[in-house]
C-alpha cells in the first residue's frame, strides 16, 4: 500500500478542523448513509486523493480529475447531471446497458474532439457522427490517452441465472494508470478471476447489486483477493434492494485491515 505524501495527510487533517466548503465557499451537508444502518461516517460528496479528485455522479456514473484531466466514466443523467463539473477530456464507456451507455447524454455534453473509449458492443449502439472520436478496446488490449494508460479488463457474470445480463467479452472494467497509481472501474461483474487476480491496485470502485452483478460477500471476497489499497463500493443499487455497503466494509476490513474502504453519495437524489 503506497504512502500517502504530506499533501494528503494535511487534507485530511484538515477536514477534522473545518466544515467542507463547496466552490462558492459555502457549507457542504454531510452525506447521508445509504440507509439508517449504514455506520459509516459521512464524508464529501467527492474526495482529493493524493493528486486524483474522484466525484460521484450518479450509481455507476464518475468523474475523475486528475493532472488536467477530467475523465467521464459511464456518463448518463444529462448534461444536468454535470452541472459544476469540467467539460471532458475523456470518456470510458464500460457496457451497452443504459446505466452506462446514454446517447442522449453524450449528444447533451460537449464532447467535440474528445476520445471516447468503449467496447465494440458499445461502438456499434452509438450514432455515426460519435465515430471518428471512438478508441475501440477489447478485453485484454491497452490505449495510451491524455497521458493515461487504459487497460480493458473483462467484466461478465458467473452465475447462470445472470449470464445472460453481461456476456464474456462484450463490456469492459478498466485500469487506469494515473501517475504512480492505477485505478479500477469494476464495471458491472461478478468476482470473475481477472478481477482476483489484478495486481498493484491503489484504488478500486466494485460494483455489487443483484440480480445484475454480485453480493456484497463476493465482492469483499475477491476485494480481500487483489488487495487494493483502497476500495469504492459503487453501483449497489439493485432491484429491489439496496446492497448492504455497511456488511461489505466489515467483510473486507475483517479480513484485511489495511484496505481502506470508501464511501461516497452515489445516491444523491435518492433515500434508502
Amino acid at each position: 500500500m503506497k504512502k500517502r505524501n504530506l499533501l494528503t495527510i494535511l487534507f485530511f487533517s484538515a477536514t477534522l478542523l473545518f466544515s467542507c466548503k463547496d466552490k462558492k465557499g459555502k457549507d457542504v451537508d454531510a452525506v447521508p448513509a445509504y440507509n439508517s444502518e449504514a455506520n459509516i461516517p459521512p464524508q464529501s460528496p467527492s474526495q482529493v486523493l493524493d493528486n486524483l479528485k474522484v466525484v460521484p455522479i450518479e450509481h455507476a456514473t464518475t468523474v475523475l480529475e486528475w493532472n488536467g484531466v477530467t475523465i467521464y466514466v459511464d456518463p448518463t443523467g444529462g448534461a444536468k447531471a454535470f452541472e459544476g463539473q469540467n467539460e471532458p477530456n475523456l470518456l470510458l464507456i464500460t457496457d451497452i446497458h443504459g446505466d452506462h451507455l446514454n446517447v442522449e447524454t453524450l449528444q447533451e455534453l460537449n464532447t467535440d474532439n474528445v476520445a471516447i473509449v468503449v467496447p465494440q458492443a458499445v461502438a456499434d449502439q452509438l450514432p455515426e457522427a460519435f465515430h471518428p472520436q471512438l478508441k475501440i478496446l477489447n478485453n485484454g488490449e491497452t490505449a495510451a490517452l491524455e497521458g493515461i494508460k487504459i487497460e480493458a479488463i473483462p467484466m461478465y457474470n458467473l452465475r447462470e441465472e445472470a449470464k445472460d445480463f453481461h456476456v464474456k467479452g462484450r463490456g469492459n472494467g478498466y485500469v487506469l494508470t494515473l501517475g504512480d497509481e492505477r485505478v479500477y472501474f469494476s464495471g458491472d461483474t461478478e468476482d470473475i478471476p481477472e478481477m482476483r487476480n489484478l495486481q498493484n491496485i491503489d484504488k478500486a470502485f466494485v460494483c455489487m447489486n443483484l440480480p445484475y452483478t454480485m453480493t456484497v460477500e463476493n465482492a469483499a471476497s475477491a476485494v480481500l483477493d487483489f488487495k487494493p489499497a483502497e476500495v469504492y463500493p459503487y453501483h449497489y443499487r439493485g432491484r429491489p434492494d439496496v446492497s448492504d455497503v455497511s456488511k461489505f466494509k466489515e467483510l473486507v476490513n475483517a479480513g484485511n485491515a489495511d484496505i481502506e474502504v470508501v464511501q461516497l453519495d452515489w445516491y444523491p437524489n435518492e433515500e434508502y
